[in-house]
């Protein structure tokens, strides 16, 4: 949907600097699209960099007509909230946005075509990203069949840096000159990144290989596939772990943790285990006894942000010692560490 450009508002209202603000900070830190301004209310007048830490730096505006007013064409809704629905206040803001002429992009449950579709003139749209349209065709584990490595980002919870790591380490890799890689998206953050993908949590369970599968034979051409992680087994709420499995048959994993975690951050009463014993885990299921391809866990992305540097370098080297695999923050130190294991194989 997105044009190269086309400039982004971000819809972030009272999350900015919140958790749950994650799909505007992916958008900010990887969308191609320039950043016009993000919109909360609270931080208005002051830039993303004074409330988030980010790469690139815009303003923090009141409301959806001072975004317009900056030449933004675009509305993005920023947030990622624990089921994904639309907050009620918001819809005010978002019937101004199409009012004005500015096209919407939806990565939350709601079908926003159905509500809104009346306001659109010519040139206009609204994407609903998680509204996966048609059944994907049946499959039966097709991607064995592939010869290339194919690398599904995995973790001990949810929103504990999948596609981050991922992405990092594919930009990496390809800047290195590995230039046959694909990263694949399966959330709405990657999608309205990269402008390719499936939302996974919007499929049917029963068609969930199936389109996993489908996304990752079309880019049987690719010498290195990335496709992005949801979910984790170790969270009660989460079945998409073991259908990106099934549809991707990995050749590798890349662990997803976060330093000092001992518990799981929506479900405190469930411990994280021994990473060790969780590897195994994954790699076994993904397996099933033989009957698939098992995977290499090659190295563990470990988010370190609320540590100093000197206890981020800390944490790395106690679980490299724990796990003997090569451990790193992508984001603060760079994905080198990891990305060099796969080119050089």
């Amino acid at each position: 949907m997105l044009k190269p450009e086309q400039s982004l508002a971000i819809f972030m209202e009272e999350n900015l600097g919140e958790s749950e603000g994650k799909m505007g900070y992916g958008v900010m830190r990887y969308s191609p699209n320039e950043v016009t301004c993000v919109i909360d209310s609270r931080h208005a007048g002051k830039q993303v960099n004074d409330v988030v830490d980010m790469p690139h730096n815009c303003p923090v505006v009141a409301n959806v007509e001072e975004a317009h007013k900056l030449g933004a064409d675009v509305l993005i809704l920023g947030i990622a909230p624990t089921g994904g629905r639309l907050p009620d206040p918001w819809l005010a803001e978002l019937e101004t946005a199409l009012t004005l002429g500015m096209s919407l992009a939806n990565g939350l449950h709601d079908d926003l075509n159905a509500r809104f579709g009346h306001l659109l003139k010519e040139d206009q749209w609204i994407w609903d990203i998680r509204h996966p349209g048609e059944d994907p065709p049946i499959t039966s584990a097709d991607a064995t069949r592939l010869d290339n490595k194919r690398v599904l980002l995995i973790g001990t919870d949810m929103a504990i840096g999948k596609m981050t790591a991922g992405l990092e380490i594919y930009r990496w890799v390809r800047n290195h000159g590995q230039q046959s890689t694909a990263f694949l998206a399966t959330g709405q953050i990657g999608i309205t990144i990269t402008g390719r993908g499936i939302p996974l949590d919007g499929i049917k369970i029963d068609h969930a290989v199936n389109a996993v599968s489908t996304l990752v034979t079309s880019a049987a051409e690719d010498d290195i596939v990335f496709i992005e992680g949801q979910g984790s087994l170790l969270h009660a709420r989460s079945s998409a772990t073991l259908a990106l499995m099934r549809g991707s048959c990995p050749t590798h994993f890349i662990l997803c943790h976060r330093a000092g975690m001992e518990n799981l951050d929506q479900m405190p009463e469930v411990k994280v285990p021994d990473l060790k014993e969780f590897i195994k885990l994954n790699e076994d299921l993904a397996s099933a006894c033989g009957t698939y391809p098992r995977p290499k866990t090659i190295g563990i992305a470990l988010k370190t942000a609320h540590l100093s540097d000197e206890e981020a370098k800390a944490a790395i080297a106690d679980l490299e010692e724990q796990t003997g695999l090569p451990v790193t923050d992508v984001v603060r130190y760079g994905a080198e560490k990891l990305g060099r294991l796969l080119i050089s194989e």
